[in-house]
């Protein structure tokens, strides 16, 4: 049991709330088109793929990141530098998730035998993924490549259900998925703005310092708030459930967003934590839960 809650906090398991939500609520958005609605299948491959993709490139960045984490005094406690797990079996764990996230996208096959896509395009999503941990070596626009991969959850999502049709609901989604996750990646990055520069690492708060960086995460989240507006046109009615609860929930999302920017100061970033993870939990949950609202209400 300890060294399953050692592989857990190295993945920060709890952490696929900030995509895990996004994917459900591009499935449920793919439900409402799809004439047999919700799938326990479907659902089932969803929740898998999402937990063995999203372990696979925690546990490859850990692997690829171990000696830089060593030298930063901020991860030097981490499980591979600390040598409290290790690197043969995070090797092992991260193979045994990748072939758990492929053999996983079968049961979309099982659900609809006609939609071939899920295994055709599993390895190199795979692949898409794990390469983000290279990123911050060569771009300081990594921090979008974390955006690019976490937009690929709720695409993957509907992809799954319904294919390539009406791609563009899924596309705005994952565009502001992308945006939010770029910002706040960039909010988290201002902590080890020093280091990055000391190891030649590549980051935005790294090129431009900690207030240009701070406006940049800014301009990232006001672009996500101006998406998930333009998800209610594209997905309200007839094309999508999305109402006027979504509407107010998006209002309420916009205060969450200006209250995590009012957490952090250029010379202040002791709460970066609570607004990396407090908040933007809040936001990921919260539109889900939203969206479940507007379903339940549409059918009374």
């Amino acid at each position: 049991m300890q060294a399953l809650q050692r592989f857990l906090e190295m993945i920060r398991f709890s952490h696929t709330l900030f995509a895990l939500p996004f994917a459900l609520f591009s499935a449920c958005l793919a439900w409402f088109k799809k004439e047999q609605g919700l799938s326990w299948l479907e659902l089932a491959g969803i929740l898998l793929c999402m937990v063995f993709a999203r372990s696979a490139a925690m546990a490859f960045n850990r692997l690829v990141d171990r000696d830089i984490d060593a030298q930063n005094p901020r991860t030097a406690g981490r499980h591979l530098p600390a040598g409290t797990l290790s690197v043969r079996a995070v090797w092992f764990f991260l193979l045994l998730c990748c072939a758990g996230f492929v053999a996983s996208t079968s049961l979309f096959l099982l659900a609809t035998p006609s939609n071939s896509w899920p295994v055709i395009l599993s390895v190199p999503v795979l692949a898409f993924l794990l390469g983000y941990s290279w990123a911050k070596r060569f771009t300081a626009l990594a921090h979008f490549w974390l955006g690019a991969a976490l937009l690929l959850a709720p695409v993957a999502a509907w992809i799954a259900i319904l294919g390539l049709a009406e791609l563009e609901i899924p596309l705005v989604l994952g565009l502001a998925v992308c945006a939010w996750v770029a910002g706040f990646d960039i909010i988290y990055a201002c902590q080890d703005v020093e280091f990055d520069r000391k190891a030649r690492l590549h980051s935005i708060p790294a090129v431009l310092g900690v207030k240009g960086a701070l406006r940049v995460a800014a301009v990232c989240h006001a672009i996500m708030l101006g998406l998930l507006a333009v998800l209610y046109v594209v997905a309200s009615p007839p094309h999508g459930p999305l109402g006027f609860v979504y509407l107010g929930g998006l209002g309420v999302v916009t205060l969450l967003v200006a209250y995590e920017h009012s957490l952090i100061r250029p010379s202040d970033l002791t709460r970066v934590n609570q607004a990396f993870f407090h908040v933007n939990a809040i936001i990921s949950v919260g539109l889900f839960v939203l969206l479940l609202v507007e379903i339940v209400l549409g059918r009374m």
